[in-house]
């Protein structure tokens, strides 16, 4: 039904493409820190697609989900709630013709906590490029403008109150959860047995749960629906039992790194005994990569790793399927729910720990801003000090990843290190399945031999990455 809107929006997005592209190749990339940051992106290059298929896509399916509500919002809210529907569309079809055919980006019109700071970041890119005309969807950095298109589908929706709260994604969201509940159960009743012989466990043993489970997470970020558009990408098999095929995928794993971290006192005049160990947990993506994450951070409290778990997540449905707080209490409440021992069993476990504090729940609009982490501590002074409480912080996914490094073309031996310049609020680690092109901390010639064996080796998540850092032990050696 779409597919011919969709050819006619890829042949107006190309002519538009290569008629700005003709007067600003010369300078396709802008070198800050030491790396390429892609400024303008060569055709068929994977931002190139990204902002000229997949981001009209799922535009497009933004538009056909707030239509075939309507008759909610007529229900809810009468004729004011069909007012908004419209005039939401809208906006939002505006969008996707300045998206489609190279317009300039525009300053945000509403009045909320973030404006102000993204119309700077705007003006900003304006003067660095030397005109207005010259920061538009196919002329700017590809981390910005995707940013930039989520926080657009926020302000139409924002500027029609009453539906200003009604979250897009959550029907896909919703739709990931339950198609991946075979897996879930299966996670839950290894856990189960888990839980049944904790106190027995060598030390040994645990750091072989940990890496377990700490691999579960790490393979759940797979399931991203930015990436398919919207489409289903649910987990249907066992996770556990798919992890030793899996392991030749890791390009770089650094869990033991994340193992000392964790088991070693990370403040003056504490023991190992006496240590209270707070982890906190960058989310990604609702579904099954969350309920992983929670599954994860129930481990490390019932094993007494960790005494605090902190998860920040975003304050608005952002990148089709990262989670928000009512995503967060959903997932718990659903699976509280669930027709299964095991999987309900969990639940009322997770409720307890949100109930005693040993869990929390926080979001913060830095996360929901184009801003690259190492300017976190100039531009969010409040969260950076937040993160420096904790004795690890696990950063979920590829969006963070590329917020890590920069979203840099870095040469792929570049140190993890290197790329973070200057991030370091506490010991981190990036739990990562690769899905655009940046990627640092290779051997030599490790890139260049999955490039040869697999082009798209940096884009298809078939491979991932468990890199860690720690600024204080880097500045010591």
């Amino acid at each position: 039904m779409l597919s011919s809107p969709l050819r006619l929006a890829r042949c107006i997005s190309s002519l538009a493409y290569w008629c700005a592209h003709l007067l600003v190749l010369e300078r396709a990339h802008e070198r800050v820190g030491g790396a390429s940051m892609v400024v303008s992106f060569p055709r068929r290059s994977f931002a190139y697609l990204t902002v000229r298929d997949r981001m009209p896509t799922i535009l497009t399916r933004v538009i056909d989900t707030i239509h075939r509500n309507k008759n909610k919002f007529f229900e809810e809210y009468g004729e004011e709630g069909i007012q908004a529907e419209k005039q939401t569309i809208s906006l939002l079809s505006k969008m996707r013709n300045e998206l489609l055919t190279d317009k300039p980006l525009l300053e945000l019109t509403d009045s909320l906590q973030d404006t102000e700071s993204w119309n700077q970041y705007l003006q900003r890119q304006q003067k660095q490029q030397g005109d207005q005309d010259s920061v538009s969807w196919f002329k700017s950095p590809w981390l910005y403008v995707e940013c930039y298109m989520y926080r657009r589908v926020q302000e139409a929706l924002w500027l029609n109150p009453p539906i200003s709260d009604y979250d897009v994604f959550n029907e896909g969201k919703t739709q990931s959860f339950f198609e991946s509940q075979q897996a879930m159960m299966t996670l839950c009743t290894y856990v189960e047995g888990l839980n049944k012989n904790m106190e027995g466990l060598s030390k040994n043993q645990l750091l072989e749960h940990f890496n377990k489970l700490l691999q579960v997470s790490l393979w759940g970020n797979k399931c991203d629906l930015s990436i398919s558009a919207g489409q289903d990408n649910s987990q249907k098999t066992s996770p556990i039992d798919s992890l030793d095929s899996l392991q030749p995928f890791i390009l770089v794993n650094d869990s033991n790194r994340v193992w000392s971290a964790l088991i070693s006192p990370q403040r003056p005049g504490q023991s190992k005994e006496t240590a209270l160990v707070r982890v906190d947990i960058v989310l990604d993506n609702s579904g099954f990569e969350l309920f992983t994450d929670l599954v994860l951070a129930d481990f490390l409290v019932s094993s007494r790793l960790a005494h605090e778990i902190h998860f920040h997540g975003k304050s608005f449905p952002w990148f089709v399927s990262d989670v928000t707080a009512n995503d967060f209490q959903w997932t718990i409440r659903q699976t509280t729910a669930a027709n299964h021992k095991w999987m309900s069993k969990s639940g009322v476990q997770w409720m307890s720990h949100l109930k005693d504090g040993a869990w929390s729940y926080h979001d913060h609009p830095f996360w929901t801003q184009p801003h690259e982490f190492c300017d976190m501590e100039a531009d969010a002074p409040d969260l950076y000090a937040t993160l420096q409480g904790a004795d690890l912080v696990l950063f979920k996914g590829d969006l963070n990843y590329r917020k890590l490094t920069g979203d840099r073309e870095w040469d792929h031996t570049a140190s993890f290190h290197t790329a973070l310049r200057g991030f370091g609020p506490a010991p981190l680690c990036s739990l990562r399945t690769l899905k655009a092109n940046v990627q640092v901390g290779l051997q030599p010639g490790q890139g260049e031999r999955l490039g040869s064996q697999d082009p798209e080796w940096m884009t298809s998540g078939k491979y991932a990455v468990v890199q860690f850092d720690n600024a204080k032990s880097e500045q010591k050696d």
